[in-house]
């Protein structure tokens, strides 16, 4: 049912309601002034007869008929004259208004009063006064009548023009339900025009309230739009970081290997054959002898800083002895270039297998706390932590902390420290977590927490990360 016809239907109630109720005060009215003539109609026809009567009864009963032949009816009464022994010896003639006519009996036992009846006796017979209203009933019923039709006439006028000015009025609102259910069907996938000015104070207001509703809805949707974009791009680039660091990584492994093998190898057949000339000619050419000698310790130079930059391209010792072992290198070579540091190492992975992407991005943090604490903190103590967690979930954790001056209090440019944010790139990739804290009184704490795999196998000592 719509809005427009409750609207008509209740005020047509309430219009029927109305009328039912003047229509009752309108009966109750017609009774009374029908009652209230009948009485005083009898009251006059019943003096005047009382005093003919007996004036003429004394002439004889046949000069009182003769009397009331002329006379007929007496203002809405029938008057009957009986004899001495009861018989009727005249009845005055029906009403000629309004002859042939009635109102409804149901109408009559409204409106009508109760029968008045009044006898006049004298020596030869008796005078008999019954009062009539159906005249006045059916006069009663014809106003009753033609009030109806001009009520009736009216109410249906009433409710064409309330029927016409309710569905002007929220004809609006046809206008917004129809724009909800354009956005029901899909609007959202299509542009939407906003609504019109709406004529009508509420229907103007919900109008109003539709079209902000409308642009925050867009604006939303734009925006989460655009977070969608961002976030496939983002995918997209954590993949193709991923991807990235993995070449990266063999390219440092394959360059680190040619460093080791190859140029090792050579750099170490230099020294040997100029410290095989310096011999030779240590007692014949002392020139050519220290010639040779200073070429053997270039090369041997050359050698050591060689292997100080192979840890730094790719840790070769954690593709051979595990992730345990090479910490410890990392911590020993630590201590061997920084003498005054105090550098603690803690490891506890029990039997629990750590996959290859996870056994680089541990000894990376590694790497970058040590550096950051050495560099930007001047830290002297440091603490590394490596521990397999088996609550809430299990994982690995590292932590590198120190006593150094600690992470920043404001935010500041990242130009040349991209170290952590790799880091945390890499950690998010594998459904982890970084976090540089402050230590109280004085420190930073680097923690990263990487989820254990379900079903890796184990790192073996000599196997090559891929």
């Amino acid at each position: 049912m719509t809005l427009r016809l409750k609207i008509h239907l209740i005020v047509g109630a309430l219009m029927l309601a109305f009328m039912a109720a003047m229509f009752g005060l309108q009966l109750q009215s017609m009774r009374a002034s029908v009652n209230e003539e009948i009485a005083a109609a009898h009251r006059v026809a019943l003096q005047m007869l009382n005093r003919i009567t007996w004036a003429y009864a004394a002439q004889g009963t046949p000069a009182l008929r003769h009397y009331l032949q002329g006379l007929g009816r007496v203002r809405a009464h029938d008057i009957l004259l009986f004899d001495a022994a009861g018989n009727e010896l005249y009845r005055s003639p029906p009403s000629p208004y309004k002859q042939g006519r009635d109102a409804p009996q149901w109408f009559q036992a409204l409106v009508a009063p109760q029968t008045l009846a009044q006898s006049i006796s004298f020596p030869d017979g008796r005078l008999e006064l019954r009062a009539d209203a159906s005249r006045s009933v059916l006069d009663a019923w014809d106003e009753l009548t033609r009030l109806a039709g001009v009520a009736l006439a009216a109410l249906l006028l009433a409710n064409a023009l309330v029927y016409w000015l309710v569905g002007r009025t929220v004809r609006p609102f046809g206008h917004i339900v129809q724009a909800l259910e354009g956005l029901q069907a899909g609007g959202f996938d299509r542009p939407m025009p906003p609504l019109p000015p709406l004529p009508g104070r509420e229907a103007h207001a919900i109008g109003e309230a539709y079209n902000r509703m409308l642009e925050q809805l867009r604006h939303h949707l734009e925006t989460e739009r655009r977070a969608d974009r961002a976030e496939a791009q983002l995918a997209d680039s954590r993949e193709l970081t991923r991807w990235i660091d993995q070449h990266v990584e063999a390219e440092r492994r394959l360059i680190a290997r040619e460093l080791h093998d190859e140029l090792g190898q050579s750099v170490t057949a230099m020294r040997s054959l100029a410290l095989g000339i310096a011999r030779r000619t240590q007692t014949g050419d002392a020139p050519s002898a220290q010639a040779a000698q200073t070429i053997a310790d270039e090369a041997s130079r050359l050698y050591d800083a060689m292997h100080g930059i192979i840890p730094r391209l790719t840790p070769l010792v954690l593709d051979h002895f595990g992730l345990v072992d090479a910490l410890g290198d990392l911590a020993s070579r630590t201590r061997r270039a920084h003498p005054d540091l105090q550098l603690t190492l803690h490891t506890d992975l029990g039997e629990r297998p750590v996959d290859a992407e996870m056994t680089l991005a541990l000894y990376r943090a590694a790497q970058e706390g040590l550096t950051n604490a050495l560099r930007h903190g001047e830290a002297t103590q440091v603490r590394i932590d490596l521990v397999a967690r088996a609550t809430p979930v299990e994982q690995v954790e590292l932590c590198v902390t120190d006593n150094g001056h600690g992470p920043p209090a404001e935010p500041r440019s990242t130009r040349g420290h991209h170290g952590l944010a790799w880091l945390g790139e890499r950690a998010q990739s594998l459904g982890g977590s970084l976090n540089l804290e402050p230590v109280p009184p004085r420190g930073a704490r680097l923690r990263l927490r990487l989820p254990m795999p379900s079903s890796a196998p184990p790192i073996e000592p000599g196997d090559p990360m891929r």
